[in-house]
């Protein structure tokens, strides 16, 4: 005789399992984006390339998300700034950093180096917000942070003290910095359809890599001559970009939330600079040092005690 309630737990573990390959398939997304950045070199503009990001992904979401606009937009507008800002730093910002900074460095470094995201919310939660940091926090913090400079430095802790760091390494931090303080900010975020801040940020991520074309190369002209110099790769890695992290990704992850909720779906995102460092291996083709793995081993193990302590505190509130 089957149990009555056996339908029941054999949806919510389906739900589970539909929320684990979402969740999954949302970092590898994101990581394909940072191996794009890196093929683009010399294939398009990497001002073109965040250019291109924007304005097809705000054109797709004009489609599939006005209505939900139309519905918010009561709500959105006493919060209409802060929504733009969120596409200007975490969208555009982020992204121009990324893409320019893969002339300078390399796959795998801009990976490992994003780990330091979390660790930066963490550190902005404990400083801005004064949300008590616990023991294993701070050592995550600490092992993460040494992780990060480690790659950043090539190894080499003391060139961080004689400021030799590679620059392209540099702007990847800095791009850390700006999408840590978005996330940061989130709690700021009104209570609308996903959808609605997605176009919102969207169009206001185009609008801001209209003017960082325009101030970083010189005029509006440039756009115009930077086009027939796009190679098929090139033209491939806009459609990319366009698509897949800024719309597919956002999607996935969105669900997997809906599924499991917020606590157990974040964690996932960690997965982003393990998923960059394979695909920039695999597709790359480059090569893993060993001040690499010392690296990622600090990185793992400081997000994973980070991230223990906050699961234990969720269920043990103190």
């Amino acid at each position: 005789m089957k149990n009555a309630n056996t339908p029941k737990y054999g949806k919510l573990s389906a739900n589970i399992s539909q929320a684990y390959l979402l969740l999954i398939i949302a970092p590898f997304l994101w990581g394909g984006n940072l191996v794009a950045g890196k093929l683009a070199v010399d294939q398009v503009d990497p001002n073109i390339l965040l250019l291109g990001r924007w304005f097809g992904a705000s054109l797709i979401l004009i489609i599939i998300a006005s209505k939900y606009l139309k519905a918010d937009w009561q709500k959105i507008k006493p919060r209409l700034i802060i929504l733009i800002l969120y596409g200007v730093l975490g969208f555009a910002g982020f992204n121009l950093l990324m893409y320019n900074s893969a002339y300078f460095t390399s796959g795998l470094n801009m990976s490992i180096e994003q780990a330091s995201i979390p660790v930066l919310v963490l550190l902005g939660n404990f400083l801005i917000f004064k949300v008590r940091a616990r023991p294993l926090q701070i050592i995550g913090l600490v092992l993460t942070i040494i992780g990060v400079m480690f790659v950043a430095s090539a190894g080499d802790l003391r060139k961080i003290l004689a400021l030799e760091m590679n620059i392209g390494d540099v702007m990847v931090l800095g791009a850390c910095f700006l999408y840590a303080a978005y996330s940061l900010t989130l709690k700021y975020k009104p209570k609308i359809h996903w959808l609605s801040f997605m176009l919102v940020t969207s169009l206001a991520a185009f609008g801001a890599s209209f003017i960082y074309q325009i101030i970083i190369e010189a005029g509006f002209d440039n756009i115009i001559l930077e086009i027939p110099k796009i190679t098929l790769l090139g033209w491939g890695t806009i459609f990319y970009v366009m698509i897949f992290p800024s719309i597919l990704a956002q999607i996935f992850y969105a669900r997997g939330v809906e599924l499991i909720g917020p606590n157990r779906a974040s964690i996932f995102i960690n997965l982003l600079p393990v998923f960059g460092t394979i695909l920039s291996i695999i597709i790359l083709g480059e090569k893993f040092e060993n001040y690499h793995l010392i690296a990622s081993i600090l990185v793992i193990l400081g997000i994973v005690l980070a991230e223990y302590s906050v699961r234990k505190t969720i269920k043990n509130p103190t």
